[in-house]
């Protein structure tokens, strides 16, 4: 009992430490998930939780009935793929180029300029990439037609380019941020195997395709897999400040069809619904990832 009662001793101040942290998350994390019967029932807020029908998987079998359905789920298993793909190659590749920079001061002030549109709302990225793109007036197509001749490109209005634009703006604002646990990765590599590389006459970029590159992969398989949690979130706020109706086609997700029809619309229940299957697929897919990151990299976390 004494034992017991010491060892609380030692860590009662890690526990106070740790206990904001852990009352936020009940507040904002557990207990909001009583809403979660709203999925079941047709919520009327004037009735509340307790007086509203239950009507049972209805909302779960129009999900699965809409015409707009499969759309949706490709358009968002489209957009995240190829955000998850590009964020995970760009900065891998970025770590090892900045890894390469010999001196101190350049290298931080380079890391420190990429890392910065990572504060940027979406709000303000949309706008500005808006302005940029338009087809009449922007300065990317006035640069196009007047420098190489080209027709302007309808950047916003048209499918396949929009997806092109979403990809490489989220890249371009994320991947100083995402750079961050590569170069941690870089930074715990043991500097005396570099240093028998070059007693063995190993130039700069064999010691990067025999040392460095093997060192990092485990890391990268950890971040690869344990992205797969999130491959049903196109990224809402992105989609919402770039999208128009003329590229509904290819570029609404799951995020912005509930907003528009159920929140705006006010169908809760129906949008809680949603929220709730994509929490499932979620959840199913990150045990799976951790899984994965476990058998490939020997990664877990208890």
């Amino acid at each position: 009992m004494r034992m017991k009662v010491s060892k609380w001793k030692k860590t009662i101040i890690l526990d106070i430490m740790l206990a904001p942290a852990l009352i936020l998350t009940l507040i904002f994390s557990y207990i909001p998930m009583a809403g979660l019967v709203m999925a079941f029932q047709n919520y009327k807020p004037a009735l509340g939780m307790t007086g509203s029908q239950w009507i049972g998987l209805d909302h779960f079998e129009f999900l699965f009935s809409i015409p707009e359905n499969i759309q949706l789920i490709w358009n968002t298993l489209i957009i995240a793929g190829m955000k998850m793909a590009a964020n995970l190659i760009v900065p891998f590749i970025f770590a090892l180029l900045l890894n390469e920079i010999r001196r101190i001061f350049f290298r931080r002030m380079v890391q420190t300029i990429v890392y910065m549109p990572h504060f940027l709302s979406w709000v303000l990225v949309g706008g500005i990439l808006i302005d940029l793109l338009a087809q009449n007036g922007g300065l990317v197509n006035q640069t196009l037609t007047s420098v190489f001749g080209m027709k302007p490109i309808f950047f916003m209005g048209d499918g396949d380019w929009f997806r092109f634009v979403v990809v490489v703006s989220d890249v371009w604002k994320e991947f100083g941020f995402n750079t961050i646990v590569f170069l941690a990765a870089l930074a715990g590599i043991n500097p005396s195997l570099y240093e028998a590389a070059e007693a063995d006459g190993a130039g700069r970029w064999q010691q990067t395709w025999a040392i460095t590159m093997p060192s990092m992969l485990p890391i990268t398989i950890v971040v690869g897999t344990l992205a797969l949690g999130s491959i049903l979130n196109g990224g809402f706020d992105q989609i919402f400040n770039l999208y128009n109706a003329l590229v509904f086609d290819k570029g609404d997700i799951i995020d912005t069809f509930v907003y528009r029809y159920g929140i705006i619309g006010g169908k809760f229940s129906f949008s809680t619904a949603v929220g709730l299957f994509k929490s499932i697929v979620s959840l199913v897919l990150i045990v799976m990832a951790y899984r994965m990151a476990y058998k490939l990299a020997n990664y877990r976390i208890f």
